[in-house]
């Protein structure tokens, strides 16, 4: 039968964890979180811009007089070429600002992060992981 008995408390020298340690645990905690779903939605957009590459290589060997589907959202319309490349062109320059955007955010999160790391680590050393 199983029993439960009382760890002795050998940890004498352990750092107090105060109010304001906490909180930094919490916002390197949440800072984590946010690089998780900063990272997905960064891939997202590597996949939509290599889907906007091969749409303009495609596009490159259309035919000048044929109209084109172009996806708008999520429909597809029917449009002549030459206002078909200048929306490719927006799109992939609105992409390439949003993927520049969740990037540098990234970095900064990262950056904050690794501040956070050396505060935690010089006064918890061993007794804290904050590695994945």
């Amino acid at each position: 039968m199983n029993s439960l008995r009382m760890l002795e408390n050998d940890d004498d020298d352990a750092a107090e964890v105060t109010l304001e340690d906490q909180n930094r645990i919490s916002t390197f905690s949440k800072l984590n979180a946010r690089i998780r779903n900063l990272e997905a939605k960064l891939q997202e957009l590597r996949q939509e811009k290599e889907a906007l590459d091969d749409l303009s290589t495609e596009l490159e060997l259309a035919d000048e007089d044929d109209p084109v589907l172009y996806k708008v959202g999520e429909t597809f319309l029917h449009m002549p070429l030459p206002r078909a490349l200048k929306r490719l062109e927006r799109d992939q320059n609105d992409l390439s600002a949003q993927l520049s955007s969740v990037s540098g955010t990234v970095e900064q999160y990262e950056k904050e992060m690794k501040e956070l790391k050396v505060t935690l680590y010089a006064k918890f050393g061993s007794a804290i992981n904050l590695d994945e």
